[in-house]
């Protein structure tokens, strides 16, 4: 992602679109505090993608870079599908950016496989982006 673009986002960006998608039960989101401070969130819920209606999607999962690599995202992670599991979606996917090797590694160290077929190109701040589709199925069928 363009830094300039990162730094000329406003604070409040998502809120009103994280709302709507919440009020509305489009959405489910959990947040991960440390000592009354909020470091990571998930949010995921019914796939957007709607040629996969009955699949589950984690449209995003943050933490504060000074808490990678302790599990905190593993468990973002972890309760994120379980709930998605006990809604009864057998088959989930979520989308990350091609460039972003710490994420991949993350999600196939979580048994996340690439589905090579599905990628989608983007402009953000002039830069042409590659988002990837990756798979997750319970019965592990799409497990690599």
């Amino acid at each position: 992602m363009p830094q300039t673009y990162l730094d000329e986002l406003k604070e409040d960006f998502w809120v009103s679109a994280f709302e709507t998608w919440l009020n509305d039960k489009v959405l489910t989101a959990q947040v991960m505090m440390e000592n009354g401070s909020i470091i990571g969130c998930v949010a995921y819920g019914k796939a957007r993608d709607k040629s996969l209606f009955s699949w589950g999607e984690i449209v995003s999962i943050y933490l504060l870079p000074e808490y990678f690599g302790k599990g905190y995202g593993n468990k973002l992670l972890e309760s994120a599908l379980l709930d998605l599991k006990q809604s009864g979606f057998q088959n989930n996917y979520l989308w990350v950016l091609k460039q972003n090797q710490r994420a991949r590694y993350f999600y196939e160290k979580n048994k996340w496989r690439f589905n090579e077929d599905d990628e989608c190109i983007c402009e953000i701040a002039g830069k042409q982006l590659t988002e990837i589709r990756y798979i997750y199925s319970f019965d592990n069928s799409t497990q690599s």
